[in-house]
């Protein structure tokens, strides 16, 4: 599904990404982990064209995308869920979630998101700035859904949320691999991310340290501690 061959990517002058490579196969989850400034929301910045590469390449569902705009890859079907959140705090829940229904043709829509997650069914009617963090979270990975993607993009879906939310965005997400998406996630949470991801990469230094089966992964101790401070 999605490629990515020894990209450079830099912010200024400032060399981030050394020749990352990953492969994210159809209807599998992949989790890109590392500590802090390892580059992996880089990547996804990377992938979606918001800090396009000055070299190597990237291909999608068999084409090219370097140098494709954010927009345009959006409506070839990646959708990214930003650490951010990047919800519209002035509007309710229904708001934020019809201002893309229907952008592009597929099996998600309104009911089929209120039914994945019944808390913001409950909330449509409340603004985005009423929600909690981990609602607001629920909110973007469901308004990136009803973008009907090939390809999900996840921006630390768990960052700063309390361990109830950890465990019901985990329980939605499952749902969501079950029903056979593609999906590439930036997590820091160890136990969520080889809960939910069938395939790792770490990423250290701005270059991909090791790569395999989650199993592996949980398996490796020295490549945790190393990599990972776990």
């Amino acid at each position: 599904m999605l490629s990515v061959d020894s990209i450079h990517s830099y912010y200024g002058a400032s060399h981030v990404l050394r020749g990352v490579t990953l492969e994210v196969p159809a209807a599998k989850v992949v989790a890109l982990l590392g500590r802090n400034g390892a580059g992996k929301t880089t990547t996804l910045r990377s992938i979606i064209g918001v800090t396009p590469p000055r070299a190597g390449r990237i291909r999608f569902d068999g084409a090219d995308i370097i140098g494709a705009k954010p927009h345009a890859l959006a409506r070839r079907g990646i959708a990214f869920m930003p650490e951010t959140r990047g919800i519209f705090r002035s509007l309710t829940v229904e708001e934020n979630l019809t201002l893309v229904e229907g952008r592009r043709r597929g099996p998600w829509d309104l009911a089929r998101v209120y039914a994945l997650f019944p808390r913001l069914r409950e909330r449509r009617a409340n603004g985005g700035a009423q929600l909690s963090g981990g609602e607001q979270k629920m909110l973007a990975i469901a308004r990136a859904l009803l973008l009907n993607p090939t390809l999900l993009l996840l921006d630390e879906p768990t960052e700063g949320l309390a361990p109830i939310f950890v465990r019901e965005i985990l329980d939605r997400l499952s749902e969501v691999k079950r029903q056979g998406a593609t999906i590439l996630l930036v997590e820091q949470n160890f136990r969520f991310a080889t809960m939910l991801a069938d395939y790792c990469h770490v990423l250290g230094k701005g270059v991909v340290q090791w790569s395999g089966t989650t199993a592996e992964l949980v398996d490796n101790a020295a490549m945790q501690s190393t990599w990972l401070g776990v």
